[in-house]
């Protein structure tokens, strides 16, 4: 997925998000909002209301159930999309894409084009009532032409969930292959330079359990790092993990909603299947017998 101009030499700024990182604490909601809350910067934005529009949003993501939960949080904000239809559709230049990345709503020519806030297919423009101009999260565009090195959501970060790269194209496009990273949407073909880590923890799902035996006793024991093996049907792939000291176990990654699954130990050189089941959509398939 390149970005840029054919010869991806245009050097830009881009996000890189880890989800697996993000602890819900919202500082990168609250800086913005304190940024922009009250503030003019001709050129960059208008003031934004003291409540009601944040440019950046903080999604919950909920898998599994009971004892098996699984939670993830996906900040999300204006991809600076390098094919942007925000852009296409202010062709009067309402709405630009500056030389290093960054996608600007131009304060005084979009005041008044409500119309603009659903040019966005990732529903990232919000509309300032108070203004009466639509605006996105502009990658604090105006820190940045003050010489910052990130934005304030960045530097807000105290897990280090949300940091800023500029770099050139091809550098980018590098990182994206070498790190895995990955895009909300990637079926919209706006190609966004906002990039997520480990996004198959929120936007996939998941199939957790319990692996026990029975002991001599007659009391059960959880079986500690067993190999446990998945068959996913809808895909005919096989996926391998090992249970932790409590016996328990985790699939995630697993795309299709409603799938067949089977489940097999891998113990002492044989293999057991010990249970085969519908899926719909995240479960947790509570204690297995071994």
């Amino acid at each position: 997925m390149g970005h840029g101009n054919s010869e991806g030499s245009m050097t830009g700024w881009a996000l890189v998000i880890d989800v697996s990182l993000c602890i819900n604490c919202r500082n990168c909601v609250i800086s913005t909002k304190d940024e922009y809350s009250g503030n003019t910067f001709p050129g960059y934005s208008p003031p934004h209301p003291p409540e009601g529009l944040e440019t950046i949003r903080v999604e919950r993501h909920v898998r599994g159930e009971g004892a098996l939960v699984d939670v993830t949080y996906v900040p999300k904000m204006c991809n600076h999309c390098d094919n942007a239809p925000c852009v296409k559709a202010a062709a009067d230049g309402a709405i630009y894409k500056r030389a290093d990345g960054v996608v600007i709503i131009d304060p005084e020519k979009s005041r008044g084009r409500r119309e603009l806030v659903k040019s966005c297919p990732y529903g990232m423009i919000e509309w300032n009532e108070q203004e009466q101009v639509p605006q996105n999260w502009n990658f604090d565009a105006h820190l940045l032409d003050a010489g910052w090195k990130e934005p304030r959501c960045a530097q807000a970060c105290p897990t280090r969930a949300i940091r800023a790269v500029n770099m050139q194209d091809k550098e980018l496009d590098a990182m994206v292959a070498n790190e895995g990273l990955s895009i909300i949407h990637p079926e919209f073909g706006t190609k966004p330079r906002v990039f997520y880590r480990h996004l198959d923890d929120a936007l996939t799902h998941l199939v957790a359990g319990n692996i026990c035996e029975a002991a001599a006793d007659g009391r059960l024991r959880n079986l500690e790092g067993v190999e446990i093996v998945m068959r996913d049907f809808s895909d005919d792939r096989e996926r391998t993990t090992t249970t932790d000291s409590f016996g328990d176990f985790r699939f995630s990654g697993l795309t299709e909603t409603v799938s067949t699954i089977e489940l097999r130990v891998r113990r002492d050189g044989g293999e057991k299947v010990i249970a085969t089941r519908e899926r719909s959509g995240s479960v947790n398939l509570g204690t297995l017998l071994y």
